[in-house]
Order: structure tokens, then C-alpha cells, then sequence
């Protein structure tokens, strides 16, 4: 089944695709989407179609900054419930919590994880393309650029995060990243995340509001996942995370989210799916993303998706796309000159 995302996503998307000599009307149906998702904001569209949009939209204007534009007049309003619920919290780390719980509401095909350092926290961002490869490059940055607004909504219109880095390479013009994020903003990182200083978790929200938060509550109570809609999701997120590590295994990840294997197992099997296979689907596609759309190197790609050698991924890369890595990237840079 194709992931989903709310057509939320593609909020100011006509007037940026106006601003760059395009016909949204005419984009939108090229992607197979309606032009009235515009205007059904809760509708949940297919996020592939949603990336073809987006990947056409910049090379039919040249606007490499497109999802940026996007991003910058964002509201947390254009959230729904979940953005009404975390606009009220009482501190940034509140409303980060409670995004990460319902971020399945939002985006079936993004995994955020909030990791808190010394004096720092990294907010990482993971999205897959969707049921087929897609290029991400626009929804990263749309993903990062809402991030980044909702953050500034929340403590204040002139924060700046510490860091922003992104797993793609630099746009030609990085003049629109600098002025969403900051001056700090790198490409080719290991994987797309946001930097900021631990204090600003605790930074207090002054327009906290528990009236609204209730009723707030109530609304995602009656349409959040929950059983083994929920675990599915978490199992995906987990696999996500744990991947890099080389300790993905339905035993690692059974303890993660603090149930046994045997349980995963019944509830990925109710839903037609086994551990490997869904491990295997979301290897394959990130594989795809680092080989066809990053310079960084097999080795890494290999470390990345948790291959104990580079031997073991190009085995298993030749299985999955009958043919190897190397002449995969190959193929992919001839096609773009």
C-alpha cells in the first residue's frame, strides 16, 4: 500500500508554482493528483505523487529553492489537530514529544527522532519516497523548512538553529537555504537533521493554552492509530533508526519498543508483512536514494544500511536491482547530462 501524507503538504504550493511561471493546474494533473487537493487540506494524497510534483515543479521552472518557498509562509495551523495540539504545549520539548507520536497523521512515509546530547539536540528527519523511487531532495527540504517554522512559532520568530545538514549536495544558489536556516547549513551529511541548543527545549511557551489542548486532544483521540495500526508504524520508524547501527534485528527491535518478538511478528503478519520483508523494502528504497540521488561513497551507502561489509551489499544490491551499485550511479549520471 502507497504511503500517505495530508494534502496539507502542498499548502502554498500554487502561488510559488505562480511565482515560477508554472500552471498548478496543469502540474497537478501531470502528477496524477486532483487540483482540488488544494483545497482539502485533511485529504491524504500519495507521497510519491507528492515528490513527482515537486521533483517536475523545479525542473520545469529552475526554481531549485522551490519547497523552501513553500516552506517559509508555513503555519502550525496547517497541521490540523496535531498542530493545534502542539501549539499549545507548555515547552518545546512537550510539542516535539507529542509530533513524534503523531507524525503518522501527518506523514506515512517520514520518521522523525529527537536526540538529546550534551548541550545539544539533533532533530533527524527520514523520509522514504513512497511505493516507488522518487527523488526526495523537495520534501526533504520541505520537511526541514516546516520543522524550522514551527519551531520558530513555538519560542520565538528570530531563533536560528545551531546546524542544518541535509544527505543531498548543494543546490547551485544555497542564497534561499541561508536565509530560511542560517548561515550554518551543509550538504551531504550522513542524514538530514536540525541542530539546536538543548536550552531551547525548555524554552517556555507563553501562549500555552491546556483549553485548547484538551480539545485539541479529543480531536486526534478520535483518528490516531492506535493497536496494530500504531505498532506497524513504530516497527517502520524503529527499522529506520536502528538500521545505521548494524543491530536491526526483530530482537533489537522488539526491545526497543518494549515488547517481544513473538508480538511484532503476529502484527506484522496480520498485515501481510514479515520483519524481513519490510526491512528488505525500506533497505532497497533508501539504497536507491543513496546510490541515485548522493556522491557519497558504496562503502558508506554499505555502513549506512547496516552491511557488515561492502562484499555482503554488493551481493544483496545486485539481487535486488540485477545489477550492481556502481553501474547503477553510472547509468543515473549519463541520464542527467
Amino acid at each position: 500500500m502507497a504511503s500517505l501524507v495530508r494534502a496539507a503538504c502542498l499548502t502554498n504550493y500554487a502561488e510559488v508554482a505562480r511565482a515560477s511561471g508554472l500552471n498548478s493546474t496543469r502540474m497537478l494533473l501531470d502528477a496524477g493528483l486532483s487540483p482540488g487537493v488544494l483545497s482539502e487540506p485533511d485529504l491524504m494524497i500519495p507521497v510519491d505523487k507528492v515528490g513527482r510534483l515537486l521533483q517536475a515543479s523545479v525542473e520545469q521552472s529552475g526554481n531549485e529553492s522551490f519547497a523552501l518557498c513553500m516552506a517559509r509562509s508555513r503555519r502550525l495551523s496547517n497541521m490540523g489537530p496535531v498542530g493545534l495540539l502542539i501549539r499549545d504545549q507548555e515547552t518545546l520539548r512537550d510539542s516535539l514529544n507529542l509530533l513524534v507520536r503523531y507524525l503518522a497523521l501527518l506523514n506515512g512515509a517520514m520518521t522523525l527522532d529527537v536526540d538529546e546530547q550534551a548541550d545539544t539536540v539533533v532533530i533527524r528527519e527520514l523520509l522514504l519516497a513512497g511505493r516507488a523511487h522518487e527523488p526526495t531532495r523537495q520534501r526533504v527540504e520541505l520537511a526541514l523548512g516546516v520543522m524550522v517554522e514551527a519551531i520558530r512559532q513555538l519560542i520565538g520568530h528570530d531563533w536560528q538553529p545551531r546546524l542544518v545538514c541535509f544527505e543531498h549536495g548543494p543546490p547551485r544558489d544555497p542564497a534561499m537555504h541561508h536565509q530560511m536556516f542560517g548561515p550554518r547549513v551543509e550538504f551531504n551529511h550522513e542524514f538530514n537533521c536540525i541542530v539546536c541548543a538543548k536550552a531551547d527545549l525548555d524554552t517556555r511557551n507563553e501562549f500555552a493554552d491546556p483549553a485548547m489542548v484538551r480539545y485539541a486532544q479529543k480531536l486526534l483521540d478520535s483518528v490516531a492509530p492506535v493497536g496494530d495500526e500504531a505498532v506497524l508504524d513504530d516497527v517502520r520508524r524503529t527499522i529506520l533508526l536502528l538500521m545505521p547501527s548494524g543491530r536491526c534485528s526483530i530482537e533489537k527491535v522488539s526491545e526497543h519498543l518494549g515488547v517481544v518478538p513473538r508480538t511484532v511478528q503476529r502484527r506484522l503478519m496480520e498485515k501481510g508483512q514479515s520483519f524481513s520483508s519490510l526491512m528488505n523494502d525500506i533497505r532497497k528504497e533508501l539504497a536507491a536514494r543513496y546510490v541515485f540521488e548522493t556522491s557519497r561513497s558504496l562503502t558508506e551507502v554499505a555502513e549506512l544500511l547496516g552491511f557488515t561489509a561492502p562484499s555482503s551489499f554488493s551481493r544483496w544490491y545486485q539481487s535486488q536491482f540485477g545489477c550492481s551499485a556502481k553501474d547503477s550511479r553510472a547509468r543515473a549520471q549519463n541520464d542527467a547530462t
